[in-house]
């Protein structure tokens, strides 16, 4: 009896050591197929769509609002947004891999889009001059051209160039409100400025004035104006626009340039605040306005990951772990998209109650904007490092991950 008991725990030893064998976490090169794979779903019928000059004619609208204006608008948003998010993997170009062949045809879709999005003539001509919407989505289109200047405004032809800044510029006559809407006029001046030379100055500059000079809380937060607000705006747009903005300005050495050291000392603090909001299990606080723009409520990691400037007490790798558990648990419910492939207003499926009246289809294709690491090339540290815990992982686990520190300015 007792031979038969030892040869059943060895067998189940060796069953248990078997099956540990063949969970292995996934590479980084397995990473990053999901993260191109979920780049796709979200890109594909908006860009699709828009290159056949039928978005307006297939996008559906969801939203709580039903003002007409917000249908009308809806478009932009879902293309300035998507583009923002995915312009730095659009512009590493196409080469003869199986990626590098799909980013040419996501390339060839966008340019077309474009076309049409600028041209008077075409069905999906959109809206950048009626207040107040399209500054907003003016300024996400204008990001995304920053962030591939080869890819997307390189390959515009000149007419279409020249129809796209008239478009931006349609934008200055929407007043922003005194808060991150500041900075949506400021990007799409520094847009301009990188584009054509010229620019409206006060336009640009005012918003990073009142951020640095009046907005900032302490501890890499900005008040999004005067008042402090519980939620992700820090990330959405502050962060990752002003310093955008100030990567601008410091390349055509203009005055306010100087802020750009300060700003990413606190660009880079946020980022390490965002990591540690990543649960073990690969959850986030589901806090404050707009939280169904998904995981897109960790753009300014994102950018910093992109950047290359990640605090040294956390590695590249971890943060991929870490979003590529966020975005599985997020998109793991069909309920996420239509049966056409459309993307749900919701948070983890379809759960417009979350959302507010502002938003709608074309907003929550913000999610995109965590998709930036796909800027680097395999080879960077971010895709090519073996599985790497997260903090919150690691110290939940009890091992030590040192104190964190606020940063002094």
């Amino acid at each position: 009896m007792k031979k038969v008991f030892l040869f059943v725990c060895i067998l189940l030893a060796s069953c248990t050591a078997k099956v540990e064998k063949e969970v292995l976490p996934p590479t980084g090169e397995e990473d990053r197929a999901f993260w191109v794979e979920t780049l796709v779903r979200l890109a594909d019928p908006v860009l699709t769509n828009l290159s056949n000059n039928t978005l307006k004619q297939n996008m559906p609208f969801e939203s709580l609002s039903d003002d007409p204006f917000r249908k009308k608008v809806s478009y932009l948003e879902a293309v300035g947004r998507l583009l923002c998010g995915i312009a730095p993997w659009l512009e590493l170009g196409p080469d003869e891999s199986a990626e590098g062949q799909l980013r040419a045809k996501y390339i060839d879709l966008a340019v077309n889009g474009l076309k049409n999005v600028v041209n008077p003539d075409a069905p999906d001509y959109l809206t950048f001059g009626e207040p107040y919407q399209p500054l907003v989505d003016a300024a996400f289109l204008a990001q995304g051209l920053l962030r591939a200047p080869t890819q997307l405004w390189g390959n515009l032809d000149e007419e279409s160039k020249a129809r796209m800044i008239t478009e931006l510029k349609r934008s200055r006559v929407i007043k922003p409100w005194e808060s991150n809407w500041l900075l949506f006029a400021s990007i799409v001046e520094a847009a301009l400025l990188e584009f054509t030379g010229e620019c409206d100055m006060e336009r640009m500059t005012y918003g990073v004035t009142k951020f640095r000079n009046e907005w900032y809380k302490g501890d890499a937060i900005y008040g999004d104006g005067l008042a402090f607000h519980a939620d992700y705006y820090n990330s959405f747009v502050i962060h990752p626009m002003l310093t955008d903005v100030l990567i601008v300005l410091k390349k055509h050495k203009l005055e306010g340039a100087d802020f750009l050291d300060t700003q990413l000392v606190r660009h880079t603090r946020y980022a390490e605040q965002l990591e540690r909001m990543i649960s073990p299990e690969g959850t986030f606080p589901v806090v404050g306005r707009s939280i169904v723009y998904r995981f897109g409520i960790f753009h300014a990691l994102s950018q910093v990951c992109l950047m290359d400037i990640l605090p040294p007490k956390v590695e590249p790798a971890q943060v991929r772990c870490a979003l590529t558990a966020v975005m599985r648990n997020q998109l793991k419910s069909p309920a996420n998209f239509d049966a056409n492939g459309w993307l749900k207003v919701g948070f983890a499926g379809d759960q417009i109650g979350m959302s507010e009246s502002y938003i709608n289809t074309g907003s929550v294709y913000l999610c995109a904007s965590a998709l930036l690491p796909l800027g680097l090339p395999l080879s960077h540290p971010f895709w090519s490092a073996p599985f790497t815990e997260w903090t919150n992982l690691k110290a939940w686990k009890g091992i030590d991950v040192g104190a964190d520190k606020a940063i002094g300015n």
